[in-house]
């Protein structure tokens, strides 16, 4: 009971944080889950932390979409492209070995938080009920991003947020309100296609309790971080974002090392 519980209140953490940023969460949950079950392989961490992101970024959504958030348009075109490399991303994790996995993921978090946290960008000159219009350079370089993110963040199941969020705000022009909008719906729709794809390849044969327990408290935390977005500045979300990072990918570098002396 103790247990259930608190996974519950991770899940929801992971949620309000996640969803408040526009990152899903799963950044968040791969490093507690590598330190909590160190004895999971790399595939059911993913798995784990993919269900709990679909859920995260679903909910999430649904609240974006009642506060007229989301670029529908963009989001569907840039879904689209990431799904190609989301399956691919799925169907990789099982021949990687957890060591590796572990390095991997936390060079991956030190590398993001630097660049964000060095380019956090300014409020977008947009008005944040101006519809968004991207020239065809902007579309193309859009899709090609979202294929790489997909590709990485299901392979790492953490969503991939933390990439689109600033690549929508700094190279392609987004509102940052409307980029976390926007990237969480990307995700539902990503970390939807690679949860079946982890279904179909038997990745839940262990830890299918602890997701569903995870993302029923991502649910409900997702619902309040939204409400709590509008209330942040976009240029503290982005900042609040790399330190995030920063602090994930430091832990557990400290623990990868930590494991080589021994």
């Amino acid at each position: 009971m103790l247990n259930s519980l608190f996974l519950l209140a991770i899940g929801f953490g992971v949620g309000m944080f996640g969803t408040m940023i526009g990152a899903g969460g799963g950044f968040i949950l791969v490093p507690v889950l590598l330190l909590l079950y160190p004895k999971d392989s790399p595939e059911t961490t993913t798995a784990i932390s993919l269900t709990v992101t679909f859920a995260n970024s679903f909910s999430g959504s649904v609240a974006y979409a009642r506060m007229k958030r989301i670029s529908y348009r963009y989001g569907l075109i840039f879904a689209g492209a990431s799904i190609p490399g989301a399956v691919l991303g799925a169907l990789t994790t099982q021949y990687i070995k957890r060591g590796t996995f572990d390095l991997i993921f936390a060079i991956v978090m030190i590398m993001a938080a630097a660049y964000i946290f060095l380019r956090a960008p300014r409020e977008s000159h947009l008005d944040p009920g101006e519809p968004i219009r991207l020239s065809p350079g902007n579309v193309a370089i859009g899709i090609a991003i979202s294929l790489v993110v997909g590709y990485c963040s299901i392979l790492l199941g953490i969503g991939g947020g933390i990439i689109h969020v600033p690549a929508l705000v700094s190279i392609l022009g987004f509102p940052v309100h409307a980029a976390t909008a926007t990237s969480h719906f990307i995700l539902a729709l990503m970390t939807g296609t690679g949860t079946l794809v982890h279904i179909v390849s038997d990745g839940y044969r262990e830890g299918a309790g602890r997701a569903i327990t995870i993302a029923i408290g991502a649910l409900a935390g997702a619902q309040l971080g939204a409400l709590m977005s509008t209330h942040v500045k976009g240029r503290s979300i982005i900042r609040a974002l790399a330190v995030g990072l920063a602090l994930v990918g430091v832990r557990l570098l400290i623990l990868v090392f930590s494991v080589y002396r021994r």
